[in-house]
């Protein structure tokens, strides 16, 4: 993409803003996640919900009133409860579930609406970052990068193990200052055990953190290069009188596709900044487990356990009242909501959404 000389490409941090992808169901978090509480309502390690501690991670970085939330009908009021401290008008309700690619024209069209020269930090609302300072350092070189360069920039994961799970960049020789981004190769989709092995023996594959930074310009050229209908949707929300009945008249009809496969595959010159933070994008309780205080025998819980010859177990209550112990069991998963009780062995956690499917419905 060619540079800009505009003096808004090193635009003040006036101009930058957040969009948090609030929207998905998370259902190996079962019994846990319903549709009703997906994964991102979830308190898992603290009091704070994993959507909460996504927007507490950005404080010091973009403040609450140029943070926006964009999720679907069936959670908005939700999501409002648990983040009072956004404006009203900073939730951005999707009529209906059209994938990454239409929540990242939306969100194109209604921050070109506030300010043509923004700058968009996106972000899902699910994943667990302990180190704030690494976060927001990252973040700032990604900002840096995409003004520079007038591109799209993503935070590409080093890789700890060679996941099957995860999507992977192939990333070229870093550039030149002021962030040291790296040129976004090729995208890679989930590999198989033995690919992702090499993938890590190479050393320039990182796994694909769904975290993308754009100018606001920036992105709404590359929908006009690479998804004309998508382009044509942000350009005529952005001059919507009315946003409202514009995004019930015309959303559904935006093609249901994933900003990787719809842009970011088609795009030439993206950029990536390797994350300078612990990551994890917990898909369900065996990655959550890593995460509990563990006992001397590695038995994972958030809540008081009594064990007896009892190993490798995570153990997660929301019943403070009921008295759990173990004995002679390893390898479990065993969550307790009050209504429900979900004993599983870990290497069949993901089959959790194949029992969902069998389950009475008010337990969805």
């Amino acid at each position: 993409m060619p540079q800009t000389n505009s003096p808004h490409s090193s635009a003040s941090d006036g101009s930058l803003y957040a969009v948090i992808l609030a929207g998905g169901h998370g259902e190996r978090f079962w019994p846990l996640s319903r549709k009703a509480k997906p994964k991102h309502h979830l308190a898992l390690f603290s009091e704070r919900t994993l959507l909460s501690a996504t927007l507490d991670r950005l404080d010091g970085l973009v403040p609450p009133e140029r943070t926006l939330v964009l999720t679907g009908a069936d959670q908005a009021a939700a999501v409002r409860a648990l983040l009072p401290e956004l404006p009203p008008e900073n939730f951005v309700i999707e009529p209906f579930r059209r994938d990454t690619a239409a929540a990242m024209a939306l969100a194109a069209g209604i921050l070109a609406r506030r300010d043509p020269f923004a700058t968009a930090i996106v972000l899902p609302a699910d994943h667990h970052i302990p180190s704030v300072e690494g976060f927001q350092k990252t973040l700032r070189n990604a900002v840096a990068a995409a003004r520079a360069h007038s591109t799209i920039v993503t935070v590409a994961i080093p890789p700890d193990w060679p996941c099957p799970g995860f999507g992977y960049l192939e990333l070229g020789e870093a550039q030149a200052a002021p962030s040291s981004a790296r040129p976004v190769l090729r995208f890679h989709e989930k590999p198989s055990a033995e690919v992702a092995a090499g993938y890590l023996e190479r050393g320039n594959f990182l796994w694909n953190a769904g975290m993308f930074v754009w100018p606001v310009k920036v992105l709404q050229e590359a929908l006009r290069n690479t998804a004309p209908e998508l382009a044509l949707f942000c350009d005529r929300l952005q001059q919507a009188a009315d946003l409202d009945g514009f995004l019930a008249e015309h959303f559904a009809a935006v093609p249901k596709i994933s900003f990787d496969y719809a842009v970011m595959e088609k795009l030439p010159g993206t950029l990536a900044v390797d994350a300078d933070f612990a990551w994890d994008d917990l898909g369900g309780w065996t990655a959550a487990g890593k995460y509990l205080p563990k006992d001397a025998d590695g038995n994972a819980t958030n809540t008081p356990v009594q064990s007896v010859d009892a190993r490798g177990n995570i153990v997660f209550s929301t019943d403070t009242t009921q008295h759990i112990a173990l004995l002679g069991v390893s390898d479990l998963i065993v969550v307790n909501t009050g209504d429900a009780l979900l004993v599983c062995a870990k290497d069949r956690a993901e089959s959790i959404k194949q029992l969902l499917a069998t389950l009475p419905e008010r337990l969805h």
